[in-house]
């Protein structure tokens, strides 16, 4: 029994009700995709439906063609969407129309460009579908009863700050959204608008979307209308129903590709390539996968929901199933179908299947194809993609040793080649450009582009016209730990231990050298001495050619840059220090070697090395200090 005193009144969440101004009174330029959200909305209920009913067939028994009804009432206004879904029960009616979790609308709002078009693209993408019947309805009624309940409510609201829900009576499982179309919207209250809309936007949805089909008449040879059937209006399905991943590639148009995207993502961008692929034999499954345009927001949050919509026999099974393909190309969406999987399968049985082992090595290759495909045929795309997922892609050498080497054919860099920030370059395009005589491959990393392209590390290599790989990603230097060669040839860290770089040098050059090297050992005992704290050795070095000084660490010792951002996040690490190496030939070190005061040698000692650290991009211990000893000795100078 339902009775008026059971109506409730309640509020909407703060970020409902800005949300709902937006959609009254903003985006209007882009009316229609109300009904493309409401029904994907509606197919969801129904994939729901379905993978409910795997473990409990009961929820089917009274009704089980699943479909999706839309009916209009042009002299009304009004517009319904029926699905018979799963359905909610009270509690869930709140709490899915009256808050929003995950702060969706606050993610939302922020994406927001002013441009009303694009904005009005963003609302699926962000979990807000619902909200975009407001775009065209000053009131909008929910009626709802959860599948296996008797109980159903009537949830209605007129977009305002408040909603009201009520108990009633609803025959049927499933939920009915009516619109109540504002006076410039009453044009979707039309047949044909209504069924073109279907076909442009939710053709690819697998369950039928139904309208009554109206009896035509028929009409003699003078134009009269001869007598109407009398005979009541029957449903007919006005989508191809049939999940677009079942046809034959020969048979989807690159528009239908495109719009399937669009209802599996809820992104308005178009995808920048997409591969559909039938397996048969040991397995046997269908996939479907896209490479999106544009990052998405949680992209980088590896906790975060992701995966592939998982289908069994094309019964729905999850949303984000992470298990067939690896944390690196969590950017990767579309729909896998399995023959060979059992529909009561757990994302724990998941993990521990063979097949799916099988399945996330295939479809893994599928995608490094594509990409590979992409970077050679296609250079300008492929450059966009890596733009936006550059950085998860360089995740994989260190989560996919076994396909290392063709995500390392996929990786771009910025190079000493053009200095740009800019990543273009490949190991491939380094390895050919490599001189005669040059056998490894060599990197920099530092907190930014400009610190490593400006780096005293470069200085001996520019000169010998090697190219230098410059990294300045936070993941880079992780990365370059699980790279060790590339075509055969290995990288070199030039921080870290020694440079082998031939100089070709005549007998008396190398005498010289050594004799040089003999004499510096007193002036770099002395600087020891002076930075025991903070440095292991200091050294006579050849990589320099216009700078006094630089830091180097060991060549198996954690790089300087990752030892400060593991500091940083309050790791504890064991100590290490690094040695300064010094250019003989520079005019500062000349002038130590004969400076007599030791006060003074010290703050020279001292200015060497903390130039050095800046030059690396690190921080100072005692900036203060610096200043201090800089200020003095360029007193002492001018005197």
């Amino acid at each position: 029994m339902t009775t008026e005193t059971q109506k409730e009144t309640l509020g909407f969440q703060t970020e409902v009700k800005q949300l709902l101004h937006l959609m009254i009174h903003s985006l209007y330029s882009n009316k229609e995709i109300f009904l493309r959200e409401l029904i994907s909305n509606a197919s969801d209920a129904v994939d729901k439906l379905r993978f409910e009913a795997v473990s409990n067939a009961d929820l089917l028994s009274d009704d089980p063609n699943l479909r999706v009804r839309i009916g209009f009432n042009a002299d009304a206004g009004t517009i319904s969407i029926d699905d018979n879904g799963i359905g909610m029960s009270r509690d869930e009616a709140i709490s899915h129309l009256g808050t929003i979790a995950k702060s969706g609308t606050a993610q939302f709002l922020d994406q927001l460009s002013g441009d009303q078009k694009k904005d009005s693209q963003l609302i699926g993408q962000f979990g807000v579908g619902f909200y975009s019947a407001f775009i065209v309805a000053d009131k909008v009624t929910v009626e709802t009863r959860r599948a296996g309940s008797d109980e159903a409510v009537r949830w209605e609201s007129e977009g305002t700050g408040e909603f009201t829900i009520e108990a009633i009576d609803k025959e049927t499982r499933g939920t009915r959204i009516t619109l109540h179309l504002k006076d410039d919207a009453k044009e979707f209250a039309d047949n044909w608008r209504l069924r073109s809309l279907v076909s442009k936007y939710s053709d690819h949805i697998s369950i039928p979307v139904e309208m009554l089909k109206v009896p035509m008449p028929e009409y003699d040879e003078e134009g009269n209308v001869k007598e109407v059937s009398d005979a009541e209006p029957t449903w007919e399905a006005v989508n191809s129903a049939k999940a677009l991943w079942t046809r034959p590639r020969n048979e989807v148009s690159d528009e239908e590709y495109k719009e399937f995207y669009k209802h599996v993502t809820h992104d308005y961008q178009e995808p920048l390539k997409w591969s559909h692929n039938k397996v048969e034999g040991k397995l046997e499954y269908t996939s479907l996968l896209y490479i999106p345009s544009k990052v998405p927001q949680d992209l980088w949050n590896r906790d975060m929901l992701r995966g592939l919509k998982l289908y069994v026999q094309r019964v729905f099974i999850m949303d984000d199933a992470e298990a067939f393909l690896p944390p690196y190309m969590r950017f990767v969406k579309g729909v896998v179908d399995s023959n060979d999987l059992s529909l009561n399968v757990s994302r724990e049985i998941l993990q521990n299947d063979n097949a799916v082992d099988s399945m996330r090595s295939a479809l893994t290759k599928r995608v490094l194809d594509m990409l590979s495909k992409m970077a050679k045929n296609d250079a300008e795309t492929y450059q966009k993609f890596w733009d936006e997922f550059g950085n998860v892609l360089k995740e994989g050498p260190a989560d996919d040793f076994g396909n290392k080497d063709k995500i390392a054919e996929l990786l771009r860099f910025s190079t000493t080649h053009t200095d740009k920030a800019a990543q273009t370059e490949s190991l491939k395009d380094y390895v050919e450009r490599m001189p005669e005589g040059q056998d490894k491959i060599y990197y920099i990393y530092a907190e930014n582009h400009n610190t490593a392209k400006n780096s005293p590390h470069l200085e001996v290599l520019r000169k010998k016209g090697y190219e230098v790989l410059l990294l300045s990603d936070r993941i880079d230097e992780w990365m370059m730990s699980s790279l060790r060669e590339f075509d055969g040839k290995s990288f070199q860290d030039v921080t870290k231990g020694k440079l082998d770089i031939e100089v070709e040098e005549s007998e008396e050059q190398k005498k010289e050298k050594e004799h040089k090297a003999e004499q510096m050992k007193p002036l770099l005992d002395r600087m020891k001495s002076v930075l025991d704290d903070k440095v292991t050795s200091v050294n006579s070095t050849d990589r320099l050619t216009n700078s006094p000084a630089c830091l180097v660490v060991g060549e198996f010792d954690m790089g300087l840059q990752m030892r400060r951002l593991l500091e940083q996040a309050g790791q504890q690490l064991p100590e290490s220090k690094p040695s300064l190496e010094v250019n003989p030939d520079h005019p500062i070190v000349q002038k130590m070697d004969a400076e007599s005061d030791e006060d003074r040698f010290a703050d020279m000692a001292w200015l060497l090395y903390e130039q050095a650290t800046l030059a690396e991009g690190g921080q100072l211990d005692d900036p203060a200090t610096f200043v201090s000893r800089m200020n003095k000795l360029i007193v002492q100078m001018s005197n």
